[in-house]
């Protein structure tokens, strides 16, 4: 174990150090002399919460915190989001005082629309969550509309609750056909082309709309009775206004909305649907069944909107 601690050390120097350390000098004749600003590191993944685990995560952490204490170390609560294994991870992050702990969740859709609220009683005097991996397996563990919109939903509550969901992740994220260990993928691949799945493009218009400040809305605990998950942010960079809208059901819902005073102003609405066959799925080998479609419209201050059946709708008021 002093060997394998002085390993993370090293790793930690060679991202971060000064051209003038040993590992920092190697990135540099490596050619990249500026420093890679590591900010996380997580010791651990999916690990069985045993006493040698506990002891030797202790051993790096104690050490890597004292000598990096700008460097936040990341604990692990096991594979699944509950269980032995998570609640006692939980338990040893408490005891430990980490700042973050890595949650990971492989649920069907059905788990993530019923735990769409999942985050909104977490304590926030405890560990922030990195959920490193997540993805929503469908019927043949096809990356459905269906699992694509589960995800979606499941991802306004990860924005509601920014303050304590840290980061997020989909996984696995690559996988080259013929060759492939699991499923679903998030991207597959060829030696010469690549394949988006559905669950891609949600991740690319949230990614894409990601904005800086999360608005409180009332809006969002009646809407989810109603087959319907909303989030609303605004982009730091750019002022705009950002609506998220996922319609899980199999009918249209039509949601109004009264946009702020300081909003009154907005001349147009950029508009990106996703929307199909909540059974279809994009063929790798083929062009995408499924895409995103982006328009234009004018902007109106009090909005009733007719969200698709199985769609996701992101609304994005221009300044």
């Amino acid at each position: 174990m002093p060997d394998y601690v002085q390993d993370v050390l090293d790793l930690i120097e060679f991202a971060n150090g000064p051209v003038t350390s040993t590992w920092g000098a190697r990135r540099a004749t490596a050619g990249h002399p500026e420093s890679f600003h590591l900010r996380y590191i997580c010791v651990g993944n999916e690990d069985a919460q045993t006493d040698a685990f506990r002891e030797r995560f202790q051993m790096i952490y104690q050490t890597v915190k004292a000598k990096y204490p700008e460097v936040t170390i990341v604990g692990t609560v096991g594979p699944d989001p509950s269980g032995e294994d998570y609640d006692a991870g939980w338990k040893f992050a408490t005891q430990q005082h980490l700042a973050m702990v890595d949650e990971h969740s492989y649920k069907t859709p059905e788990w993530f629309l019923q735990n769409l609220h999942r985050y909104d009683s977490y304590s926030r005097d405890r560990s922030q969550v990195y959920l490193g991996e997540y993805a929503a397996f469908d019927t043949d563990r096809h990356s459905t509309l269906r699992s694509a919109l589960a995800e979606a939903a499941y991802m306004t509550g990860l924005e509601r609750n920014g303050d304590i969901v840290r980061m997020s992740s989909y996984a696995p994220l690559l996988s080259k056909i013929g060759h492939s260990g699991w499923e679903p993928d998030l991207i597959h691949f060829t030696n010469t082309q690549v394949f988006l799945s559905i669950n891609y493009y949600v991740q690319q218009m949230f990614s894409s709309n990601s904005g800086g400040t999360y608005l409180d809305s009332k809006a969002g605990d009646t809407l989810d009775k109603d087959s319907v998950a909303f989030s609303a942010v605004t982009d730091s960079a750019s002022g705009d206004l950002i609506l998220k809208l996922v319609n899980y059901g199999d009918a249209v819902r039509q949601v109004g909305f009264t946009l702020p005073e300081s909003c009154k102003n907005r001349i147009k609405v950029s508009e990106t649907v996703l929307t199909g066959d909540p059974n279809a799925f994009n063929d790798y080998g083929s062009a995408p069944k499924i895409a995103p479609v982006q328009t234009t419209v004018p902007a109106e201050r009090h909005l009733r909107y007719a969200a698709p059946a199985n769609s996701l709708t992101v609304l994005r008021f221009l300044l």
